[in-house]
């Protein structure tokens, strides 16, 4: 089936067992297939099963529609803020999912064409193997709507090469389907007309063989030869940038550099990080540096406490105010709260890095016999005391 066939519109997520060979479809295209309470806890079922059942051998993710996955559903978000945690589900099942998905035990093959952007690039990024395409977008846009690098990003982007990964989280600099490989965020880069061709190939393969499908992923791909003016190719300027200890310091390393011959590029950029929301900049950055000395489980930990802290609007309401301007009113005019970086405080800012007490932290398994516990309706959260 290609990547992109029309699904029953009921089902938000798509399971289908063929003999060896597990498929997983994202089913909301008009929601660019983003992150939904139900559809998180579809796929966390599918891929429990799977991994439990001897049979299957190879998964196969993938989204119906011009996206893979668009991230989380904002809307759900912003209508849920005037209720106390109305979010703290998804977003506890989401990031004890990002973790399971990220050490799972059975080859996946992640075929992302479209749209791959915040936390749906998790379904993508920690695979074995992921295929994009000319068509695949890749993003991480939180701190332009007031949010942050969530879903382990910050342990992601803390391993890419020099500084990109801050450049990206600052920014939200878009990558191609070449630039994300490039950049060693997916594994192969595939003509998009080819992907249904793969996926038939994959699934007749019947086979979870690392080899075997490495050797067919590496049939279908093409070489990736960047542009000239590819972003990866301003890796040194980047560097220079972004290794800066602040915010301030790095729109002021970007805007010397903007003056060199060749760097027409970078006003875009400081203009970008001058709109987004001051506060979800330094936490971004905060949280990215650290994620340098941290696991993913330590990252993924410190997500779910600043996006809850974001959430319960422990030091700013940028996030709703920020969802406000892009999706609801659409003005794109949001006015952060404090307005600008020199009013945030750094004191503020360390409050909501804090631990939680231990039982309110995201549980995260520690020993492969109890891999899937810590379930958010395990939690003390979900459990009366």
């Amino acid at each position: 089936m290609a990547p992109n066939s029309a699904m029953p519109d009921e089902q938000v997520v798509v399971g289908e067992e063929i003999d060896h060979v597990r498929v997983v479809t994202l089913n909301r295209p008009k929601q660019l297939n983003a992150i939904s309470p139900e559809l998180v806890s579809l796929l966390a079922t599918y891929l429990e099963k799977w991994e439990k059942d001897e049979n299957a051998e190879l998964v196969i993710i993938k989204g119906t529609g011009r996206a893979f996955c668009a991230g989380g559903d904002l809307r759900v978000f912003y209508d849920g803020r005037k209720t106390k945690d109305a979010c703290l589900e998804v977003v506890y099942r989401y990031y004890w999912l990002c973790y399971h998905i990220s050490t799972y035990k059975k080859t996946q093959v992640a075929l992302v064409h479209g749209i791959s952007m915040g936390g749906g690039a998790a379904l993508m990024v920690p695979l074995k193997f992921s295929v994009v395409t000319e068509k695949t977008v890749f993003a991480t846009p939180e701190a332009s709507f007031g949010f942050h690098t969530d879903c382990g990003f910050s342990y992601y982007h803390s391993r890419l090469p020099g500084h990109l990964g801050e450049y990206l989280a600052l920014t939200g600099g878009r990558l191609s389907g070449k630039e994300i490989v490039a950049a060693g965020l997916a594994t192969h880069f595939v003509h998009s007309e080819k992907i249904g061709e793969l996926e038939k190939r994959l699934i007749s393969l019947n086979s979870g063989d690392e080899n075997a499908i490495r050797s067919v992923l590496e049939e279908f791909s093409s070489e990736v030869m960047l542009d000239e003016e590819s972003i990866l190719n301003k890796q040194s300027t980047i560097n220079e940038c972004f290794s800066k200890d602040s915010v301030e310091e790095i729109i002021k390393s970007l805007e010397v550099e903007a003056n060199k011959e060749g760097n027409r590029w970078i006003g875009a950029v400081v203009k970008g990080m001058k709109r987004s929301s001051p506060t979800a900049l330094k936490i971004t950055l905060k949280s990215v540096r650290e994620g340098r000395s941290q696991t993913l489980a330590q990252c993924l930990k410190k997500d779910f406490r600043l996006t809850m802290n974001i959430l319960r609007t422990t030091i700013s309401e940028d996030m709703y105010e920020g969802i406000r301007a892009l999706t609801i009113d659409k003005d794109n005019s949001p006015k952060w709260e404090p307005p600008s970086l020199d009013k945030v405080e750094d004191e503020k800012l360390e409050l909501i890095f804090q631990p939680f007490e231990q039982n309110l932290e995201l549980h995260i398994p520690e020993s492969e016999e109890s891999r899937w516990d810590g379930k958010y309706e395990n939690s003390a959260y979900a459990v009366p005391n």
